[in-house]
């Protein structure tokens, strides 16, 4: 090998070597666990789709994706056939996908018990044929909803989502959570800092204050939410802030993990063995 070759080669090997915890995941070269956080991306109206998964993919951060077949602003839903190769791709890239109810259904509060003993619940859809009407399901109508998004999620992805799901706006009851965890899914919430703003009005919230305020107040083991597209934003979140706080992030020695990988729920996921379960409306 030339000498100037043999540098160059040693040089890119050193470099390799030293390489921060982040580009390797969340473990370093010998294991050593860094500092991560779990970004999570829930459906909209999916406008901004691409380019944020160009960000995500030209910086190596995978996300755990929640997904309901919402309105989107191009084709028939975001779980539609418009958007399946678009989640195809974000599959074969490694990244992770759970359950946001199928028609982005809202729990608005418990009632009494059916006559069988079931849960039930006061449910609003803000997707779909049912858009804005007040429904009372079971727990096993609810059950059906979270498993409608994920079997269709593997459908689309060729990939098994994990057992978990999301409830809209993070809306929830004990009730809730005991019925979905019945049918095989634990719910993720995320963190007070966690909150990224999306939603927020940009004219109170504008993106520099929302991004100041991440950097500022993110801590290693934090959830964190966005989204792919919100409607009621005039100065949407997404691409410009998503690029810079991974950035500034990953500058803070915080790395990206998905949920697979956070300790809360990695013996949940572990246990899951199968698609879970989808129970039976009655």
């Amino acid at each position: 090998m030339r000498p100037f070759v043999a540098l160059r080669v040693a040089i890119f090997l050193i470099a390799a070597c030293a390489r921060p915890a982040w580009a390797e995941g969340c473990f370093d070269a010998q294991g050593k666990a860094a500092k991560p956080v779990y970004l999570t991306l829930d459906t909209g109206h999916m406008g901004v789709a691409p380019l944020m998964a160009d960000i995500l993919n030209k910086h190596q951060v995978k996300v755990t994706f929640f997904a309901a077949n919402e309105r989107t602003q191009t084709g028939d839903g975001s779980l539609g056939s418009h958007w399946a190769p678009w989640w195809k791709a974000r599959a074969a890239e490694g990244h992770e996908f759970a359950s946001h109810t199928w028609d982005h259904s809202y729990w608005r509060g418990d009632l009494a018990a059916a006559p069988a003993g079931q849960p039930q619940f006061r449910i609003r859809p803000s997707a779909g044929p049912a858009e804005g009407k007040d429904f009372t399901w079971t727990a096993g109508q609810y059950c059906q909803e979270l498993g409608r998004a994920s079997a269709r999620l593997a459908e689309i992805t060729g990939k098994k989502p994990l057992p978990l799901f999301r409830a809209p706006g993070g809306k929830t009851s004990a009730a809730l959570l005991a019925a979905a965890k019945t049918c095989g899914y634990d719910h993720v919430g995320w963190a007070p800092a966690g909150f990224l703003g999306d939603e927020l009005p940009s004219e109170r919230y504008p993106n520099d204050f929302l991004l100041k305020k991440a950097l500022r107040d993110i801590q290693p083991g934090d959830i964190l939410v966005a989204h792919l597209g919100i409607w009621s934003r005039k100065d949407p979140w997404a691409p410009a802030v998503l690029e810079p706080l991974i950035v500034g992030l990953k500058a803070r020695g915080l790395c990206f993990a998905t949920l697979r990988e956070h300790p809360r729920y990695k013996a949940w996921i572990a246990s899951a063995g199968a698609e879970p379960a989808v129970k039976t409306a009655k």
